[in-house]
């Protein structure tokens, strides 16, 4: 017999398990499909309301877990070679892995633990080391940012994906909750274990292994790849492979320009850019949740925002929202500077933050002759950012502005502690962001402020420039082989290549760029199913 189901809402603080017993006497087991919070209203005394599904049984009844298995298929003479070992990459990896084809990915920057003492130096003293930092190394950017698994996409996958976090350490309510996150002090040891779960296994995973040259002969057809290898002072080396899946992530730009030398067909596309906004968190919580703010069981408040300027039929929204958590520095270049925003599992920082920013449009904001005009335009931005920093301070402090002196278009003469470790230097963000950004955001925010009163007090912060919010390129792919036009064996993937905005949509699509490869390899037909 199918399982029942109960649709459920209950004030936050009530126990599920004792709703059920009070009022469902007959359930004898359970399992929450999705749990949502309703605190609309809190912040004027409004209890706020947990939104539950449910499957229920009853005696004599059960559930049955039928987890899928996947046919062992043949390994290929040459492994796939992968490029990135971000959730794109490593799903990719791991998908192939379950039909018995072993990969060999290959990473620029060095495993997670490394990483962290690479990225100390560069917030504490301004050391940036090009290929190990915030954006490159084990687990990619999504390594240093709230490990939001959010997704709009609908995918078969989903469930996959999550399923196979959960089975690397990741909390069971990520399947159901409205807002799944990890933290990003628990996605690291998540990735940690998956990573080393794939060598277990057979698959090689290159670290500090920057990709130079992508091989193709006459007829465009992949043969492998060169790639510098770090630790022996820049070494080439080569690999062969007519299988090659790009999933380099959006913030490495020279191996864009490389795939425009190679004439890897590209477009242009839309992307946005901006600040990140930050407030005290106790000013955020009191706002949004009232009287019930100080309650653990809700935990950090959290905000979305958005404005559509009806004059500039142009968008101006929140994004990435870091309750309790930190701005960081997170550039790729030594004369550029990029804000991003990360927080913890737990989120008990003193500060939230989110990034705000501003539709850009391909061929209204910047120039679409050249396919890299995007990229060009988003390292404008950051270059300026660096220059006014080494400018005023040390180069490392991020750009920051009162919100109270931004909208009175005045330069901040003081600014109070922030959660950024790289420090903050006063600017006047009119003169570091395009005028249309700095504009935009100023009505936006004026809007806002009707949404979350106080939002524009004196304790508001502004730290720019928010630049990195997707890719700015397209790397075009076909539809049903998901390989580049005119070069088979190549498959764009994930965030860098445009088909990915997160953790989880990035994962969702090395999913399918593995599956679209065994399609081709060995005529395997399971694209449709988890």
């Amino acid at each position: 017999m199918a399982p029942h189901i109960l649709d459920l809402i209950l004030n936050f603080d009530e126990p599920l398990e004792r709703h059920l017993k009070a009022n469902y006497p007959w359930v004898t087991d359970y399992r929450v499909l999705s749990r949502s919070l309703d605190a609309r209203g809190a912040n004027k005394g409004k209890i706020p309301r947990y939104q539950y599904q449910i499957q229920a049984l009853k005696t004599g009844e059960k559930f049955e877990d039928k987890r899928p298995s996947y046919p062992a298929l043949t390994p290929l003479a040459s492994p796939p070679l992968i490029v990135g070992a971000g959730p794109a990459g490593l799903f990719c990896a791991l998908r192939l892995l379950e039909h018995g084809v072993t990969s060999i990915i290959l990473e620029r920057g060095s495993k997670a633990s490394e990483r962290m003492r690479k990225i100390a130096q560069f917030w504490r003293h301004g050391q940036l080391d090009m290929d190990d930092n915030v954006c490159f190394g084990e687990g990619g950017a999504g390594l240093f940012s709230d490990g939001k698994l959010l997704t709009r996409i609908k995918s078969p996958h989903i469930s996959y994906v999550m399923q196979r976090l959960a089975d690397f350490g990741a909390p069971a309510e990520i399947s159901y909750v409205a807002d799944p996150h990890l933290g990003s002090n628990k996605i690291r040891a998540i990735i940690a274990r998956l990573t080393q779960f794939l060598q277990n296994n057979g698959v090689q995973i290159l670290y500090n292994a920057r990709v130079e040259e992508l091989c193709i002969d006459q007829s465009g057809k992949i043969s492998g790849l060169e790639y510098s290898d770090l630790k022996k002072t820049g070494v080439r080396q080569h690999l062969n492979s007519e299988h090659l899946i790009l999933a380099f992530g959006h913030s490495a730009h020279e191996f864009y320009r490389h795939l425009k030398k190679r004439q890897v067909p590209m477009q242009t596309k839309d992307f946005a850019v901006g600040v990140r906004m930050e407030h005290p968190r106790r000013l955020i919580d009191q706002t949004q949740l009232g009287k019930f703010a100080l309650s653990p069981l809700l935990g950090s408040a959290r905000y979305r925002l958005s404005f559509h300027s009806k004059s500039t039929d142009r968008g101006t929204y929140s994004f990435c929202m870091c309750p309790g958590g930190h701005v960081l520095s997170s550039g790729t270049e030594a004369d550029g500077l990029v804000t991003n925003g990360m927080s913890n599992m737990a989120r008990r920082a003193p500060w939230s933050n989110s990034a705000v920013v501003v539709g850009v449009r391909a061929a209204h904001d910047f120039g679409t002759d050249d396919v890299l005009g995007g990229l060009n335009f988003q390292r404008a931005i950051e270059a300026k950012a660096f220059a006014y920093s080494q400018k005023f301070a040390s180069g490392r402090e991020i750009p920051a502005q009162k919100i109270a002196d931004f909208m009175r278009g005045q330069k901040s003469s003081s600014l109070p502690k922030t959660s950024c470790p790289s420090g903050v230097v006063s600017a006047s963000l009119y003169e570091l962001l395009p005028p249309f950004v700095a504009q935009h955001l100023r009505e936006a925010l004026t809007q806002f402020e009707h949404q979350i009163p106080g939002l524009l007090g004196s304790e508001g912060m502004l730290l720019a420039p928010e630049t990195r919010t997707s890719s700015p390129v397209r790397v075009l792919r076909d539809d049903k082989t998901l390989t580049s036009p005119g070069f088979p064996g190549l498959y764009p993937c994930g965030e860098g290549a445009g088909y990915a905005g997160g953790i989880t949509s990035a994962a969702v699509d090395g999913v399918k760029v593995a599956l679209a490869l065994l399609k081709t390899t060995h005529g395997y037909e399971g694209t449709q199913t988890p």
